[in-house]
């Protein structure tokens, strides 16, 4: 077994990679690190220039690298250098295809170790570690993972990698969870310190709890701007492309992946600025508003102004699939609100902004009918508008 006396090479000094490095080295580990931007190491361990270099003299290769093309183009850089006996163990987050891909190609001395933690617990040592590994090679790494935090051991690479993504897709979720909180919050004109307070004593209070520093007093407060150039324990960039890489490993849709990829906060944000992030524009949801105004006045004027000229309406009424055009659409309103209007209710359920086009759904109770409206909108010249709507009608039984 690898004692703790032996030397570690960890190549990547970002804020993981980093925080390793002061872990081990504080914890008798000869430490040796190298990453591509020449960061130095932190106090107490060495640094290498070329990662051949740190691990010539490595009995375990650490890496902390963002995603699986670097891992890949630093393990051929340092295959030749590798020392006999010497223990690769990645802790990179990476696609589960990509971790299979590297045990195969590193071969038994490989160790698959994504975390579950942040920057804090890594120096604390409080990590849970996922592991996947040939007994003899994970037998030989404990000394290392065992300084970092508690370890699970797990079937295989691909499983050790995928376990790591649907963790971190929770965190995405609860953190699109909070935004929803804070604009509602926003929307009421309730005090963001008092809303903080409340939600840290709820479902996402640990989050809340940790993050709250970066959520700021609420939208333009002084605070909430300095806290944008706070240290990022984990960032925007590197959540994102985690539930990008689940979304397309699992096949199956996942909303974070894209709100996350667009989000105004910036990839090198720390995630709870996602949070942040103001309620949609208003200029967005004019042409929805409009659109309810046409079903509450009966006026087909304000369908005209939601819709571009070419718009289509399109969906299934009394069992036969209809496509109208926009004016046989508006030809279907008389300038009259319904006779039970005062009893119809119209919801915005989402609306999602990608550049110059949007989508939305919103839901109408009208009378025994309830309706799901979907929407396409696009930006023109002339501002926001409804290219398209598709609509599911249920009736009450």
């Amino acid at each position: 077994m690898i004692t703790p006396h032996t030397t570690t090479a960890v190549l990547g000094l970002g804020r993981m990679g980093s925080a390793f490095a002061a872990r081990l080295s504080g914890h008798g580990h000869h430490v040796i690190g190298w990453t591509r931007s020449g960061r130095a190491a932190p106090d107490g361990c060495a640094t290498a220039d070329d990662p051949a270099e740190a691990v010539a003299a490595a009995d375990v290769v650490l890496l902390a690298l963002f995603d699986g093309r670097a891992c890949r183009e630093v393990l051929d850089r340092v295959h030749g250098a590798l020392r006999p006996g010497a223990v690769v163990l990645n802790t990179a987050s990476i696609a589960p295809a990509e971790a299979a891909e590297l045990s195969r190609r590193t071969g038994p001395a490989y160790v698959h170790a994504p975390v579950l933690g942040s920057v804090a617990a890594a120096a604390s040592g409080d990590l849970e570690i996922l592991t996947a590994a040939a007994p003899e090679a994970l037998e030989r790494a404990l000394p290392v993972l065992r300084t970092l935090g508690g370890v699970r051991s797990v079937a295989d690479a691909a499983t050790a990698a995928g376990l790591k993504l649907v963790a971190n897709a929770t965190l995405a979720g609860s953190v699109l969870a909070l935004r929803d909180a804070l604009q509602q919050a926003d929307g009421l004109g309730l005090s963001r310190p008092q809303v903080l307070d409340v939600l840290e004593r709820g479902q996402l209070g640990r989050l809340v709890g940790r993050k709250r520093a970066f959520l700021g007093a609420g939208p333009g407060s002084d605070s909430g701007r300095a806290a944008q150039h706070g240290p990022a324990e984990f960032t925007v960039g590197a959540l994102a492309k985690d539930t990008a890489l689940l979304a397309a490993a699992s096949r199956l849709p996942l909303r974070s992946a894209a709100e996350l990829a667009g989000s105004p906060a910036g990839p090198g944000a720390d995630v709870a600025l996602a949070a942040t992030v103001p309620a949609v524009d208003d200029a967005v949801l004019e042409p929805l508003r409009a659109y309810v105004r046409g079903h509450a006045t009966g006026d087909p004027a304000h369908f005209r102004a939601a819709f571009l000229p070419t718009a289509h309406v399109e969906g299934v009424r009394d069992g036969a699939f209809v496509s109208w055009r926009l004016d046989d659409y508006c030809a279907l309103f008389d300038g009259r609100p319904a006779a039970d209007e005062a009893a119809r209710s119209r919801r915005v359920d989402s609306v999602d902004v990608h550049g110059t086009v949007a989508t939305a759904a919103m839901t109408l109770w009208h009378g025994a009918d309830t309706f799901t409206d979907v929407f396409l909108l696009v930006r023109t010249g002339d501002g926001w508008r409804i290219a398209n709507k598709a609509y599911d009608r249920r009736r009450a039984a």
